[in-house]
């Protein structure tokens, strides 16, 4: 149901970013993509809704694990490992670590190819109170993210994340 009350929020995304929007959670050790509105330029970037990935490498795994305790961030990390997807991919802890902290207080994370070769992303937290309950972002070839102003951008899409985590409400572990 989430995804579907999400289709109204990812669209105000795209419309912002010109880009594809998706909401993702966390599931187990595993990101998990429930909802996505296309972009509608030709050329756009298709993440299927269902597929789960390894949190390390995407700018919703990191936001979702930047939300969580260090300890359990930590925890998923050691049990996953953190393995090369392209060059551009975080692999060593420390270094992992230290972008967490960034994206924590900056409130928003960048995925620059590290998912995949061409392609960036920028999301932010969907909060349900002071918890992050999911992620929501905004992708497409690096040449247009790279464009466009990233705080301004996050600003946005963090507007429209704090008015869906507030129609959601309380969600139960």
């Amino acid at each position: 149901m989430v995804g579907v009350w999400a289709q109204p929020y990812l669209t105000k995304m795209v419309e912002l970013s010109g880009e594809t929007a998706n909401l993702a959670v966390l599931e187990g050790d595993f990101v998990v993509y429930v909802a996505q509105v296309p972009s509608p330029r030709r050329l756009r970037m298709f993440a299927e809704v269902g597929r789960r990935v390894l949190p390390h490498s995407t700018a919703v795994g990191k936001v979702l694990l930047a939300g969580r305790p260090a300890a359990e961030a930590l925890a998923v990390f050691e049990r996953t490992g953190m393995p090369r997807r392209t060059p551009n991919t975080i692999t060593e802890l420390p270094a992992m670590q230290a972008e967490l902290e960034v994206v924590s207080s900056r409130g928003y994370a960048l995925d620059l190819g590290e998912e995949e070769l061409g392609v960036h992303c920028l999301a932010v937290p969907v909060r349900d109170g002071s918890r992050v309950v999911a992620a929501m972002s905004v992708s497409g070839p690096a040449e247009r993210i790279d464009a466009l102003d990233r705080d301004e951008l996050a600003a946005g899409m963090r507007e429209i994340a704090s008015q869906f985590g507030d129609e959601l409400g309380p969600i139960a572990d």
